[in-house]
């Protein structure tokens, strides 16, 4: 997909794409928006309910939700699963002006999350393994339970063929009793369809220029 740069109200810069008049992070702020609902609203959950973290990202994008868990979560095993069927290519990624906003060492961490290899496992750091997978959420076969779900695609109006409950019932059987998952939407019919799905929902305080979010937890199986 043919993409833009923007810059966002913080000063970080986002990606924007033309055909589907669609930016990959809030206008009001890309960092902001990712630390806040991905970060402060999941992984810090996350870290203080498991051992180690086994995490799910639908829409890879930018990289930036990768790079920031893995300076937040530095002191405990992560297993990072991205899916992306639309790799943002890497003079675009070079591009971005990230290393105004991270130190020297944590630029050359995300040129390596970048550098990673799609379809094999790549140990970033001794405690961080990063697969990604250039595969639509629909078909994607994926192992084991996620304990952390990143839900970064494109919006609802945009594409809503990944907000279904059909899709989030294919995540639920990702996720482990108790997992947690974190998205910018707070829209009625994402929250019912993750509901649909067997998640309990919730509706949390967004960042900048959103009122709310949304955070789910999958429940236990019915007996």
């Amino acid at each position: 997909m043919k993409t833009e740069i923007r810059t966002t109200g913080d000063g970080s810069k986002t990606l924007y794409v033309p055909a589907l008049n669609e930016h990959y992070h809030s206008t009001f702020g890309a960092l902001t928006e990712s630390m806040h609902v991905f970060i402060r609203s999941g992984l810090r959950n996350a870290l203080l309910q498991f051992d180690e973290i086994h995490l799910l990202e639908i829409g890879f994008g930018t990289g930036l939700n990768a790079l920031l868990t893995l300076l937040e979560a530095k002191d405990k095993n992560v297993f990072y699963t991205a899916l992306e069927p639309f790799p943002v290519d890497r003079k675009t990624i070079t591009s971005l002006n990230y290393g105004e906003f991270f130190t020297g060492q944590e630029i050359i961490l995300y040129e390596q999350i970048h550098d990673a290899a799609f379809g094999e496992k790549c140990r970033i750091t001794s405690r961080f393994e990063l697969l990604k997978l250039e595969s639509p959420v629909q078909k994607a076969i994926l192992p084991g339970k996620y304990n952390l779900v990143y839900f970064d695609a494109f919006g609802p109006d945009v594409q809503p063929e990944l907000w279904t409950a059909s899709v989030f019932e294919k995540i639920a059987g990702w996720t482990a009793k108790g997992g947690i998952l974190t998205t910018y939407s707070a829209k009625g019919e994402v929250r019912r369809n993750l509901q649909k799905a067997g998640f309990t929902v919730e509706r949390i305080a967004g960042p900048p220029g959103k009122r709310h979010i949304t955070r789910a937890v999958k429940l236990p199986v019915r007996k």
